[in-house]
């Protein structure tokens, strides 16, 4: 077997925000460090992050700090967050992006010179650090440029198909340059994952190609488990029209600057559907919603600025009473409320995306929105101070981990999640990797077997198309394990699943090994079948309504539930189970912050 080997302390799977900061943290500490990314560097997906960065800096209100970001997080996690990563993302926020200054990253600025703060969905205060409507691509290209500045070595165009491991743990991975086929192994004896999501198991997502949830099944099989699966966040404002743009992300940027959804009839619905969870510090009337824009202090947020759960159900709800748009969403008017040059200022790349994907001028006129599957809240069972999970050796950060954002995440939190937990993750390689050096090697048997499971569908004939089969999973978990979930429906996509992963194991390729798309989506569907069955496991043992999750058939929290995590582990047969698990016990000090809060 041809295969190009390579030696590191410390391989990142994954060139976003999360794996960038880890394989930066890592180098700093000493590792010899790879990172290995699907795509090109500088592509990943957290350039669609687009509304800014979660952080107390008290920029825009000085009475903003983490205590207040911390409890307004474990609140959008309807409290089922670990309250460890909670604590520390909210700590350590801050300083990440202080450090993303440093590096040169160009923030907007107050008229006092300071990073400047907008508002989000869910956030108490201003504090969402932005590059106007470009924050994700300003991340990336600063941590970019600091990445090979450092002299990182950098794997593009590359898949991880398997992670290689031993009886003490992570011992590599292997995988396959997309361009020629060939394959490579990389031994390691510690491998962060920051491979992102699981978003295109759906038919409609703001998610790129790449988010086949590779790091997720991954993980499965090497041993380690997966937390909170069946939270899936829909974000409320995805592009309906065209066709060829349905799903693309609408950020939450347009909301907190001051755009409204209306429904059919120009009404703003939102006042019809505030929790009774935020209604105490959420606007009732049209009046006051309108006077929070210029008297923030003393007045209540706006609905639409409701966590993105409870926004995009509400939608849900509008376009189901048949009061939705054309196309099968509601508005989102920001035209007549803004002028256009204060748009375009502060939106570009949406006045733009509108401009040349819908011939839409969004100072001129609505934009027709609706939900899109985003982020998955789940996802590995992480250590919250060291990002470690229970396969000795491996690591995650960022979308690919789970328990920080609970059961629904904050508009602007992920990007200081990816900065918080990246840097964590890969500080904490680089030490175990140094307890390790000179003990890990990769084993011939595993790697052959690799080889040949990645070969399979050549070898086959007369097999299925993997994209036809790919459809179908899409329009599964669309219909079936979306924004509304019912036992029978998630019982019969199971079903469906069970079907579909007896056909991938037929699916057949055609053609060589040099770039083959088709070869790259058979290797990707059974992390997506994999990831899907989770979900869907998860889904059909919570019976309440929390968060991204939401059962027609059990439509409230249930007090019991919200003490209960759910993690999916992978048996020697390859059956998915789930486990319930106690949530980790907040301390009193950390519960006092809802009582002053209140």
């Amino acid at each position: 077997m041809e295969l190009e080997r390579h030696a590191y302390d410390v391989v990142v799977v994954g060139a976003g925000g999360a794996g960038l900061r880890a394989a930066i943290a890592a180098h700093e500490a000493g590792a010899r460090t790879a990172v290995v990314c699907k795509s090109l560097l500088g592509k990943a997906h957290t350039v669609m992050a687009e509304g800014g960065i979660a952080a107390a800096m008290g920029n825009a209100w000085p009475e903003d700090g983490w205590r207040v970001h911390f409890r307004d997080t474990m609140r959008g996690g309807k409290m089922l967050n670990h309250w460890r990563m909670a604590q520390i993302h909210a700590q350590e926020a801050p300083d990440r992006v202080r450090e993303l200054e440093d590096w040169g990253a160009l923030f907007d600025r107050t008229p006092d010179g300071l990073i400047s703060q907008r508002d989000f969905g869910g956030h108490r205060y201003a504090r969402l650090a932005h590059v106007g409507d470009r924050t994700g691509l300003e991340l990336i290209r600063t941590l970019q440029q600091r990445t090979v500045a450092l002299g990182v070595d950098v794997f593009m165009e590359c898949t991880v198909t398997r992670l290689l491991t031993d009886a003490d743990g992570v011992t590599g991975a292997f995988g396959y340059w997309r361009e020629s086929g060939r394959f490579v192994a990389w031994e390691a004896p510690s491998v962060v994952l920051a491979t992102g999501g699981i978003g295109k198991a759906w038919k409609v997502t703001s998610n790129s190609w790449e988010y086949t949830g590779d790091g997720h099944s991954l993980a499965l099989h090497a041993g380690a488990g997966l937390v909170n699966m069946e939270f899936v966040q829909f974000h409320p404002t995805g592009m309906v029209w065209p066709p060829s743009v349905r799903g693309i992300l609408v950020t939450e940027s347009v909301r907190g600057d001051g755009g409204v959804l209306r429904n059919s009839a120009g009404n703003r619905f939102m006042f019809d559907y505030i929790p009774d969870f935020f209604r105490k510090e959420t606007a009732e009337t049209e009046d006051e919603a309108d006077r929070w824009y210029e008297d923030k202090k003393n007045n209540r947020r706006p609905p639409e600025l409701l966590p993105r759960d409870e926004v995009a159900r509400a939608i849900n709800s509008e376009v189901k009473a048949g009061r939705g748009s054309p196309h099968g969403g509601v508005f989102l008017d920001i035209a007549s409320r803004r002028p256009a040059e204060y748009v375009r200022r502060r939106l570009p790349s949406m006045y733009h995306q509108f401009k040349e994907l819908a011939d839409v001028d969004i100072t001129a006129e609505a934009m027709e929105v609706g939900p899109t599957c985003h982020y998955v809240m789940g996802g590995v069972e992480v250590d919250p101070d060291t990002a470690a999970a229970s396969v000795p050796g491996l690591f995650a950060a960022g979308e690919v981990a789970g328990g920080m954002h609970g059961s629904n995440r904050l508009g602007g939190n992920s990007l200081s999640d990816l900065l918080v937990f990246g840097r964590r993750a890969g500080a904490a390689a680089a030490e175990h990797a140094a307890k390790r050096a000179g003990v890990v090697a990769l084993a011939e048997e595993a790697l052959a077997d690799a080889a040949r499971a990645a070969l399979a569908p050549f070898e086959r004939e007369g097999g299925e198309n993997p994209y036809t089969v790919q459809s179908e999973l899409q329009q599964t978990m669309h219909d079936l394990v979306g924004i509304i979930r019912t036992r029978a429906e998630v019982e019969q996509a199971l079903g469906r699943i069970a079907a579909l992963r007896e056909r991938v194991a037929a699916v057949s390729v055609e053609g060589h090994r040099q770039y083959n798309p088709g070869w790259h989506l058979a290797l990707d569907l059974p992390h997506l079948l994999l990831v899907s069955e989770c979900v869907a496991r998860a889904a059909l043992e919570r019976e309440e309504s929390r968060g991204g999750h939401t059962r027609d058939d059990f439509p409230a929290a249930d007090p019991e539930w919200g003490r209960t995590n759910l993690v999916c582990t992978r048996t020697a047969d390859g059956a998915v189970t789930v486990a319930r698990q106690p949530l980790p016990q907040m301390p009193p000090e950390l519960a006092e912050v809802f009582e002053e809060q209140s």
